[in-house]
């Protein structure tokens, strides 16, 4: 079915309104503020939408047999990515390097366990299963997307206050989306962006992606304990 040329104007700018706008506002406004309630409110209106949609595949917001045939593939690209950031962070910051697990191992063993499901999860079904079926009109259905997908999720880890975030989130976001594009899993998808998260967790580069560390708009720094 042919999308008429206002359509598709439309749709691309609630794209950037939603993804883009939205994500200023929230780091004007409420940076430092857990973001949780506010992504599984995303999720559940996400859902909501595309299980009503016409034409959208409801199997592949779990689809796991796909998960077997991509196996090989996410191993070996996350084996790599993961030596390659151990080995940055033992050089760049080796005082962070195995930080959480070393330091607080019973708080590591519950992100372990509730990050896939509280925020991997409602992740991707904004950014990968929403974001796919609502704006394929604007960006194609191959690599157009999955650059619309791998930005607007870069662009939202603006609010844990580092260009680290945004940078590392943007290549992950085109890693995830381009296994989503390819597998039509959302749950092959969310095993793959877990076991990113868990390895940035355990590796001590956390402080990049956990709203605890970014001050909340309007709040006076601290100085260090000797400083003071």
């Amino acid at each position: 079915m042919r999308i008429r040329r206002w359509r598709r104007v439309y749709l691309a700018a609630e794209y950037a309104a939603l993804f883009f706008g939205g994500t200023t506002a929230y780091n004007a406004y409420m940076r430092g503020k857990p973001p949780i309630p506010i992504l599984l409110a995303l999720a559940a209106g996400a859902t909501v939408y595309l299980r009503r949609s016409d034409g959208f595949d409801r199997q592949s917001l779990w689809r796991p047999k796909a998960l077997r045939p991509q196996a090989r593939s996410m191993a070996v690209t996350a084996v790599s990515n993961g030596l390659a950031l151990t080995a940055a962070t033992a050089l760049l910051r080796r005082e962070d390097l195995f930080d959480l697990p070393r330091r607080n191992p019973w708080l590591w063993l519950a992100v372990m366990v509730l990050y896939p499901m509280l925020s991997v999860y409602p992740q991707e079904l904004v950014f990968r299963s929403f974001l796919f079926h609502r704006y394929a009109p604007v960006f194609g259905d191959g690599a157009g997307l999955v650059a619309a997908s791998a930005a607007a999720f870069g662009y939202v880890h603006i609010i844990f206050g580092s260009w680290v975030s945004v940078a590392a989130s943007g290549v992950g976001g085109w890693i995830f989306a381009a296994r989503y594009l390819t597998s039509q899993s959302l749950f092959t998808a969310s095993v793959e962006h877990s076991v990113y998260g868990m390895l940035i967790f355990s590796i001590g580069l956390g402080r990049y992606f956990y709203h605890g560390a970014v001050p909340a708009r309007g709040a006076i720094p601290q100085l260090p304990r000797a400083a003071r």
